[in-house]
């Protein structure tokens, strides 16, 4: 019998399940006081961090990001309740230029380019980099904050080349052993 024609037992699936959203400002506090922030929006902060909607998920996979749908953004409460509080505050900023982008039409994940190379990323990592300096970030700690594990060393070094953060010399190999 074929997928097709096989007979399910008799059961309700939904196919169409209705998201829980929550104000972004019930949930994060102060952001429309941040100047990165205000950068991003300008006069119009206020209003657009009031409409913003956010999703919570409760997966350990995952961190945060922007449907591209309607440009909510989604959260991880694992990332929540684990994460180091300067990678979710930058990583929060990083988003919310997402958001903006997703107001201007911008496709943000576009055909042709590779993760380090998009250009939605590349504005992103630069917003949230730039604050991440005016924090005091090493570049090595900003190095550090760019690696996730979707990038392998090489592409997170070439992120890293496009964004403006030096990257830390690379490891030599051991020299093998001769027989």
């Amino acid at each position: 019998m074929t997928a097709n024609k096989a007979q399910l037992p008799s059961v309700r699936i939904p196919r169409i399940i209705r998201l829980r959203y929550h104000p972004f400002v019930d949930h994060f506090k102060g952001f429309e006081k941040v100047e990165a922030v205000r950068a991003i929006f300008g006069p119009k902060t206020n209003e657009v961090l009031r409409k913003l909607k956010v999703e919570f998920f409760s997966s350990r996979w995952g961190f945060m990001g922007v449907s591209d749908e309607d440009g909510h953004l989604l959260v991880s409460t694992h990332y929540l309740r684990t994460g180091n509080r300067r990678d979710i505050y930058l990583d929060v900023v990083h988003e919310l230029v997402h958001v903006r982008q997703f107001r201007e039409g911008k496709e943000l994940f576009a055909d042709g380019f590779e993760y380090p190379d998009l250009p939605t990323e590349i504005e992103a990592y630069r917003t949230c980099i730039a604050e991440g300096r005016r924090l005091g970030m090493t570049d090595r700690e900003l190095f550090d904050y760019l690696k996730v594990e979707w990038m392998d060393d090489k592409d997170v070094r070439r992120l890293a080349r496009n964004v403006g953060v030096r990257p830390p010399p690379k490891r030599r190999r051991a020299a093998g052993r001769k027989r």
